[in-house]
């Protein structure tokens, strides 16, 4: 860390030029990453051509913890503490959890950091993801595998996850082009993409939760509120009872199903 007094003002500035709507901010938690003014450079750099601040940073803040972000990787949003929010309510003993399309892992970690449960699993597709999770992971003891949804999980956890949370892509195609800059230049699409109507991979997902499950286990997806009937049907036909919880200060909506 250089010294703010000195840097600060130039670095807002440059922040403020590029359209940094919180220059301030950005600028403390740049400085605050940066151990030389060539690095402090670059970071700045990054941050005015659109990076993601998370990712300039390398971490990202989220329920409360400290969740390490990789370029390439999917920034976790703060909406998104509502469905582990929603998790810890709906399983506050669960002992078997699974992150599916973990990303960075955010959602697992902080299952795990309230849970501490025994058995700590997640997955994703992509090779940069998979690396970044293990990193928020393994100090939980999780296990983190690389495959297409529950292709990449262990056999022996069918009928024994008491926590399936997918944060699933759920931006219809047409759609992804009209994303903030950060995500769409940043991000990967394959956690965006969620196909016509943002729906492919949650029917998936949906379509075999059951034989994960274990009895009374629950499935939690986010979806968008023009979605969420869609979703709730996907659940309902890969025999879930499902019901919708949402937050109107994150503008959050999850899906919870429980196995029958």
């Amino acid at each position: 860390m250089i010294s703010l007094s000195s840097a600060r003002p130039a670095v807002v500035a440059a922040l403020r030029a590029a359209g940094c709507v919180f220059a301030e901010d950005e600028a403390e938690l740049i400085l605050s990453a940066a151990r030389t003014e060539a690095e402090l450079t670059a970071l700045v750099a990054r941050r005015a051509a659109g990076e993601p601040l998370e990712v300039v940073v390398g971490w990202a803040e989220f329920a409360g913890l400290r969740i390490a972000v990789a370029p390439g990787v999917f920034v976790p949003r703060r909406r998104t503490e509502y469905l582990v929010d929603r998790a810890l309510a709906t399983a506050p003993h669960a002992r078997t959890v699974v992150d599916l399309c973990c990303g960075s892992g955010a959602v697992g970690a902080a299952l795990a950091a309230a849970l501490n449960p025994p058995h700590l699993h997640a997955a994703d597709v992509d090779e940069a993801a998979v690396a970044c999770a293990r990193t928020n992971l393994t100090p939980y003891g999780g296990h983190v595998h690389r495959g297409d949804l529950y292709a990449a999980l262990p056999d022996t956890l069918r009928g024994h996850v008491d926590i399936l949370a997918a944060n699933v892509p759920y931006v219809p195609t047409g759609e992804v082009g009209l994303l903030p800059a950060e995500a769409r230049d940043h991000e990967p699409l394959v956690a965006l993409d969620g196909g016509t109507d943002g729906l492919d991979v949650l029917r998936r997902v949906a379509a075999d939760a059951a034989h994960w499950l274990a009895p009374g286990g629950c499935l939690l997806v986010e979806t968008s509120e023009h979605q969420a009937p869609g979703a709730l049907e996907a659940f309902e036909a890969g025999g879930l009872t499902p019901r919708l919880e949402y937050d109107d200060d994150l503008y959050a909506q999850v899906v919870v199903g429980i196995r029958r």
